[in-house]
């Protein structure tokens, strides 16, 4: 027969798994819930390893229309999961004064202190159009060999970001 101590022991470690299972789940949730945001040195490390498509997210801080996919498309558990399984989600501030090395190429903000909203090398570079000023939001999808597959400039609802991402 079993003292009323070791049966109290028995039911605390019961507890404590559970505790530590439950706070698993709730991690796992959470990660479920967010998409798995690269930069593009992470970018470059993850398709050394595997390749797959790529999606990129230029943004500025001043862009409403950025901000609303924010809040709209990019929380969709739909998207969330087709983002972080399907694809390398990368999100870019397009005017990021950052130095950025990436495939033996360095990139950098050439634009700044020429003009007031100054456009990164890497945005001008993939998601500008011919005879068009670089406009914000831009959505662009490469391939899994990082070519350039499709182009959006616009605010995109969640219904047309999935048509896209499907």
């Amino acid at each position: 027969m079993r003292s009323k101590i070791t049966v109290g022991m028995y039911h605390c470690k019961q507890g404590l798994s559970l505790m530590a299972f439950l706070g698993f789940v709730v991690v796992s949730q959470a990660q479920e819930r967010a998409i798995n945001w690269l930069n593009f040195e992470q970018l470059e490390d993850s398709l050394a390893v595997q390749p797959k498509k790529v999606y990129i997210d230029f943004y500025a801080e001043w862009c409403a229309y950025c901000k609303k996919m924010d809040q709209a498309a990019y929380r969709d558990p739909k998207i969330i999961q087709i983002l972080n399984t399907e694809y390398y989600p990368v999100k870019m501030d397009a005017e990021s004064t950052e130095v950025i090395a990436f495939h033996g190429t360095v990139f950098n903000n050439r634009q700044l202190g020429k003009k007031r909203n100054p456009v990164h090398e890497i945005p001008l570079m993939l998601a500008s159009r011919e005879n068009t000023p670089f406009s914000l939001p831009a959505v662009v999808i490469l391939d899994d060999s990082f070519r350039v597959r499709e182009r959006y400039f616009e605010y995109l609802s969640p219904e047309q970001m999935l048509e896209i991402l499907e």
